[in-house]
């Protein structure tokens, strides 16, 4: 008996050591992770323990049962966070999504660890976002949304996050300190959803000027964003200055060395962008000026983005220009915080690579200290630019996906190529490789990838191989282990999400009208599998019961794609007929089309996350007067359509299949060239430039009033059940696929 009574008395203070650690946290880090799992699992988290472990070699978790709780040991708050989510999503089948409405049902029981699980960082940085996302999926958020996001990166073991909201706020300070007027300010600025090309010295004044309730409002955001990421063990990648100057600035130093920029993809010369020379005094006077405001309001952590010749052509191509400029921008920034860090994206290297040729790529990388520096390889399912300049010279870099351009809605990523490309960079990628990451240019309809690629970046025991991963996922997203659903998705990724992403990666459904190729200059609807793929793995899919809004979302978006490939197919049909003079296949085609746009639109009515009614209503949510939430919504509008006022290179760049936009915009589109077309051949006419460019005059009317009259009224929230619409049109469309 007293035996017995030992046990149960050992038990009992075991047991309540472990609890007074939930109860009680030891240290910052424990109360961090406490406080994010209560955010993300709710009462559940009264379950959950988190225990500081020992520094070690890297970054580390331990997952273990003791008794009733489960326990998280880890060297910091972000490796206890991803030792969270392995658990919920290997052990509760549970997939925590990246936006706010992405929400899940715990299981009432929490599974046990049967064995303790111990996983260590294969790199130290794990990166995650880019310029763009700020203004093609992130300019209308608020701190919910970002409250939520951020907690995703550290489930997802991000540590260093691009942070760049809030600056204009500390360039309003900084520009009317030096004698710029408010309205030469605030003129200098574009619109909110413009402002990351703002950011990078492609345009000024689109959208002018930007509204004081705007730069109020973001200031008090960034500190809550940069706050929470600290919490977090993150280290914010905060902005500093480029070099980009108001051109009012020459009416105060008129000496200074400024240049005027070309003007950038399509827009006129009155919104380019003024450069002022980083070897002057003044550029190291402002690059004072703004990192000590921002480190005041901000706080820092050294790491630094600065992006100085992002799609813009140096002034001179000689290696040792490029190596004194480089190193004059870091002593600029060594000025104003000695202990700073330059992070570059290495876009340039692969976009410009043909003048970037490695004599000058060495020349501007090493001409100061490699350990302050901190490079993006930017697009490596494209190109490992690592590959070509030897490792980048020692510079330490991250592998990174992109993924996504403009927030285009379109099954793409190579899982099988991915995997192979970070393994080969373990083994041949060199000592300074240093971390793997994603800078996406928009949320997309692939979430699940940039969870696969950051979970790259540990020893995680799932992704011994690849088939062991898919079959987690496709328990994730039904909620729980089911055969059919493991096929569907080894189906999906085996055979559909075979190729790369590329820019303006959509269907024809969401591209101006055309025969044949789109003149749309970034439409790109190239598809290297074959439909009937998609349909067998949806049809299997359809077959699963599952009360997941994981499941809702899959089964509502492959059931887009579906229908988006086969509307392709039958715009091929459509031509053929034409060319043949069949007006009556013609009428039956374009009718068939015409249903298919509204069927889309329907079945994506069922998501959030496919709501252009959301990205109105969110924009509309910064304004206090009705003026300004017009203008918030213009803005917001302009952005995913034309980008501009005029028919230019970047027109349905960020194409998106979204209710609302998808019935509003593209399908009058389609029905304008229907038209076009009958009257054309009524005439006895063939339908060549002169038609094509009416036709175009028309489209292009259409589109600036479609954003610039802010035409239709969209619903923000979902209508209708998702698998129930999915399993309508499945049935409908099936036999024709």
């Amino acid at each position: 008996m007293k035996k017995i009574l030992s046990g149960l008395f050992l038990s009992a203070l075991l047991l309540a050591s472990v609890c007074s650690c939930s109860t009680e946290p030891a240290d910052a880090n424990v109360a961090a992770a406490s406080a994010l799992a209560k955010r993300v699992v709710g009462a559940k988290a009264g379950k959950i323990v988190f225990q500081s472990a020992p520094a070690d070699t890297a970054d580390y978790f331990v997952l273990e049962s003791k008794g009733s709780k489960i326990v998280i040991s880890g060297n910091s708050a972000n490796s206890m966070a991803v030792g969270l989510n392995h658990y919920l999503k290997y052990y509760c089948n549970v997939e925590f999504g990246w936006l706010l409405n992405d929400t899940f049902e715990m299981p009432s029981k929490l599974p046990k660890v049967a064995e303790p699980v111990k996983v260590y960082a294969r790199v130290p940085e794990r990166f995650f976002l880019n310029y763009c996302t700020y203004g093609y999926t992130m300019p209308w958020w608020q701190w919910q949304d970002w409250e939520h996001f951020i907690d995703w990166m550290a489930l997802n073991g991000v540590n260093l996050p691009l942070a760049i909201t809030g600056q204009e706020s500390i360039w309003y300070q900084i520009w009317t300190e030096m004698g710029l007027t408010d309205e030469e300010v605030r003129n200098y600025f574009t619109g909110p959803s413009h402002l990351p090309w703002h950011r990078m010295q492609n345009i000024d004044r689109w959208f002018a000027p930007l509204p004081q309730c705007w730069l109020d409002e973001q200031l008090e955001l960034q500190k809550k964003i940069t706050a929470r990421e600290r919490e977090l063990n993150m280290r914010p990648v905060l902005p500093a200055f480029a070099g980009h100057v108001p051109r009012d600035l020459a009416r105060i130093y008129p000496d200074a060395p400024m240049t005027q920029l070309e003007a950038w993809s399509g827009y006129q010369d009155e919104y380019a962008c003024t450069f002022l020379d980083p070897m002057s005094d003044l550029y190291t006077e402002i690059q004072k000026k703004f990192v000590e405001k921002e480190t005041e309001i901000y706080g820092t952590d050294h790491v630094y983005g600065i992006d100085i010749f992002n799609e813009l052509m140096p002034p001179s191509w000689e290696p040792d220009y490029l190596g004194r400029v480089s190193r004059q921008v870091y002593e600029s920034l060594q000025a104003a915080d000695p202990d700073a860090t330059w992070l570059q994206m290495g876009w340039l290297f692969y976009n410009e690579r043909k003048y970037w040729t490695n004599d000058r790529v060495e020349a501007y990388l090493t001409s100061f200290p490699t350990d302050r520096q901190i490079l993006l390889d930017y697009y490596c399912e494209r190109m490992e630019v690592w590959q070509r300049t030897e490792s980048f010279y020692g510079v330490p870099y991250v592998w990174c996906y992109l993924g996504n351009f403009g927030g285009n809605t379109f099954l793409c990523g190579q899982f099988d190529e991915i995997d192979k490309r970070i393994e080969n960079t373990f083994v041949n990628g060199g000592k300074n490789f240093k971390g793997i990451g994603a800078t996406l240019e928009g949320f997309d309809c692939n979430p699940y990838i940039y969870e696969y690629i950051l979970e790259k970046a540990w020893h995680s025991p799932m992704q011994t191989d690849l088939n062991t991963w898919i079959d987690a996922l496709a328990d994730q997203r039904v909620g729980k282990n089911d055969q059919t659903a493991r096929e569907a998705w080894r189906l999906l990724i085996d055979s559909v999400y075979v190729q790369r992403t590329t820019p303006g990666q959509s269907n024809a459904i969401s591209q101006r009208p055309n025969f044949e190729r789109t003149k749309t200059y970034y439409g790109n609807s190239g598809r290297k599998y074959r439909n009937e793929l998609l349909k067998d793995a949806l049809g299997m899919l359809l077959e699963v019961e599952s009360n997941s809004t994981a499941y809702a979302f899959d089964v509502a978006n492959l059931t887009r794609q579906m229908l988006a490939n086969h509307f392709d197919k039958l715009k091929g049909e459509y031509a053929k007929a034409y060319k043949e003079g069949n007006r009556e296949e013609m009428k039956a085609l374009s009718q068939k089309m015409i249903e298919i746009i509204a069927d889309v639109d329907d079945v994506i009515g069922t998501q959030t996350y496919f709501l252009v009614g959301k990205w109105i209503s969110d924009a509309r949510s910064w304004g206090v007067t009705d003026e300004e939430k017009d203008y918030f919504e213009e803005n917001a509008r302009n952005l995913i359509t034309t980008w501009s006022d005029a028919d230019m290179l970047l027109n349905d760049y960020a194409s998106r299949q979204w209710n609302g936009l998808t019935g509003s915009m593209y399908k009058v589109r389609w029905e304008k060239f229907f038209a076009a077309v009958e009257a054309c051949m009524d005439e006895g006419a063939e339908w060549d430039d002169d038609h094509y460019k009416a036709f175009s005059d028309d489209v292009t009317a259409f589109e600036k009033s479609w954003w610039a009259d802010r035409l239709g009224t969209f619903s923000s929230v979902p209508v209708g059940d998702s698998k129930a619409k999915a399993k309508e049109l499945f049935a409908k469309y099936a036999e024709e696929i």
